[in-house]
């Protein structure tokens, strides 16, 4: 019995059979079942094998194909599938020796020799599966982004969001069924393209203009890209937060006392790999927080409502924890107690209760404890004086 796995995840492009390597035509020829979206399966001319349409959600066919096991089986996706493609999913519901890819040529890699732009210098987004909001952290005068998008109206869609965010004069690229006989590309205004007519699949090249703020690339981001009631960690002490949280490739945060979410939010930009979960006691703020996130980009931030720790117990355990509110010996207790040694613990305090809390507990455990003053010039008379904020005592320690 051959050892070859019975499952090959084939990238094919909009000019069908024509564009697949031998390879991939040998693996497709000798599938018993073929399994694919409508689109790819109308680009295939018949044949001997079976074939299923990929149900819509996507993860409703990781079933049907689990099932198929015993069979030789061919999935067919767009391109690479493991860039922004179907591949990382079956990859992780399947064993390594189930499966084989023959990728073909990215969507990204055609959208780039259309245009003459260097992928290496390049955005690539695939927003057909996520909000245009993930471009929001990236935007700035002068970015050239290729973007996927879910179908033809989202070109509008897309149109409309950079115009209505200060990006007007921002130029697409629209192009459709990229390497096929249905190739169409289009440059064209932000105006021209909320008229438009687009047909899926489509792939916009964006070339970034207007006077829209682009949102700076460093730990403490302007206050003002927050919506917030007033309970927020301010820009410098959020950058120092940020600092001694230090942020590694693939962690998660726990932000205990969100308030506006800031420092959640600022966590996820600094990597993609990163994830976070905020926990926050009162409904109008973890509300505020959801929206906050998903205006900007990090519509992945798990927002639970309640207290601590009387949550903490039910959640994915962190690499990192922020406290920004609710300190109280019992918390302390709770995740000395529970979270693993090497967890990171940073907490901020701004009273005169809270702040002895934290020197007690520094005493005993170690770590730094660090003193924040800042102040700011102000109107004071006819002349200019300091303004000093409330001073901020922040505890970082390893478990």
């Amino acid at each position: 019995m051959s050892d070859a796995p019975w499952l090959s995840v084939i990238g094919m492009g909009e000019d069908g059979l024509d564009g697949l390597p031998p390879a991939s035509r040998q693996a497709l020829n000798a599938a018993d079942v073929i399994m694919a979206p409508p689109r790819h399966l109308s680009l295939l001319p018949e044949g001997p094998q079976e074939r299923i349409a990929w149900p819509v959600p996507y993860s409703d066919g990781l079933e049907v194909l689990a099932g198929l096991r015993g069979r030789r089986v061919a999935v067919l996706a767009s391109g690479d599938p493991f860039w922004f493609g179907a591949g990382a999913v079956i990859a992780r519901h399947f064993d390594p020796g189930e499966w084989r890819a023959l990728p073909g040529v990215s969507t990204f890699s055609l959208a780039a020799a259309r245009l003459g732009w260097p992928l290496e210098k390049t955005l690539t987004l695939g927003l057909h599966a996520a909000p245009l909001t993930r471009l929001r952290p990236h935007l700035a005068a002068g970015l050239r982004a290729l973007v996927l998008l879910r179908d033809g109206a989202a070109v509008t869609e897309l149109a409309r969001y950079l115009d209505r965010i200060g990006f007007a004069t921002s130029r697409l690229h629209v192009m459709e069924a990229l390497g096929g006989p249905r190739e169409r590309l289009q440059t064209m205004s932000l105006t021209e393209a909320q008229a438009g007519d687009f047909a899926h699949p489509v792939c916009v090249g964006i070339e970034v203009a207007g006077d829209g703020p682009a949102i700076p690339k460093a730990s403490g981001r302007p206050d003002a890209i927050f919506e917030t009631d007033g309970q927020i960690t301010k820009r410098p002490v959020r950058a120092l937060t940020l600092s001694a949280l230090a942020p590694q490739r693939g962690e998660h945060l726990w932000d205990i006392g969100g308030g506006s979410g800031s420092i959640g939010i600022e966590w996820l930009m600094s990597d993609p790999t990163l994830s976070a979960t905020t926990i926050e006691p009162r409904a109008d703020r973890a509300a505020r927080i959801r929206a906050n996130a998903d205006a900007l980009g990090q519509d992945h931030l798990r927002v639970v409502e309640g207290s601590a720790p009387e949550v903490l117990g039910s959640l994915d355990q962190p690499d990192a924890v922020f406290i920004g509110g609710g300190l109280s010996t019992a918390l302390l207790q709770w995740l000395f107690a529970e979270l693993p040694p090497g967890t990171r613990l940073v907490a901020n305090a701004v009273t005169l209760e809270s702040e002895a809390l934290l020197a007690l507990w520094q005493a005993d455990k170690g770590g730094e404890l660090l003193r924040i003053e800042l102040a700011q010039a102000a109107p004071l008379g006819p002349r200019r004086g300091w303004k000093s904020a409330y001073p901020v005592v922040q505890w970082s320690v390893t478990l």
